[in-house]
């Protein structure tokens, strides 16, 4: 099996994610805080290839918006009542967000759900996209799109966990925060989405 990020074939993801998916669950966040009506929801992390290396696509959230406004995040969002699963999610909020149609996204797997302090349960899927791409943002949720290649990623050295006071009734949350890159900062539920990623690869 390789062990380089720009090497992993998109069969070797598929298998990693496959096998990740039959391990125990393993949350650093205090699962009591989410309400008996936790929601679900999905997001999609795109996979694509650019100077033959593999890069993540993320977004930046508008500064408007009334949950994680202004924060590094992955396309996707609550699921609707139409949903018939978490791909049907992350497909569909992927395209309203930045014209990602579905048919251009080849489905490699998904991750195990997290929750979020906002009380969602996200499901992260991941696909494939074609590379170069022309998006279309919904100004009102996102801002911009940017890639950050999967090594850089990987690298334990460009991220690390700080504890944050979320409550006096709970012991401070340790949250992932990845260093600078291309202006932007990486933390949050998307951080650790992309840490069980590379855990879930085994790259750290």
């Amino acid at each position: 099996m390789s062990k380089s990020p720009w090497d992993l074939s998109e069969k070797e993801i598929s298998e990693l994610l496959a096998q990740a998916r039959e391990q125990p669950h393993q949350y650093s966040y205090p699962e009591e805080l989410l309400g008996e009506t936790a929601k679900p929801a999905a997001v999609l992390i795109p996979f694509l290839r650019d100077d033959s290396e593999w890069h993540i696509l993320f977004t930046r959230r508008t500064d408007t918006l009334p949950e994680h406004s202004g924060q590094v995040a992955f396309p996707g969002g609550r699921a609707d009542p139409g949903d018939n699963s978490p791909e049907a999610t992350a497909l569909r909020e992927a395209y309203e967000e930045i014209a990602l149609r579905a048919e251009d996204v080849k489905i490699l797997g998904k991750l195990k759900k997290i929750p979020t302090i906002t009380n969602y349960w996200v499901t992260p899927v991941i696909g494939k996209i074609p590379w170069p791409y022309s998006f279309t943002l919904a100004q009102e949720e996102v801002s911009r799109v940017f890639t950050i290649p999967l090594s850089w990623l990987a690298n334990a050295t460009h991220f690390e966990i700080r504890q944050r006071e979320i409550s006096d009734y709970f012991a401070p949350l340790a949250v992932i925060y990845f260093n600078t890159y291309d202006g932007e900062v990486l933390w949050g539920v998307s951080a650790q989405i992309t840490l069980n990623l590379i855990q879930a690869l085994r790259l750290y």
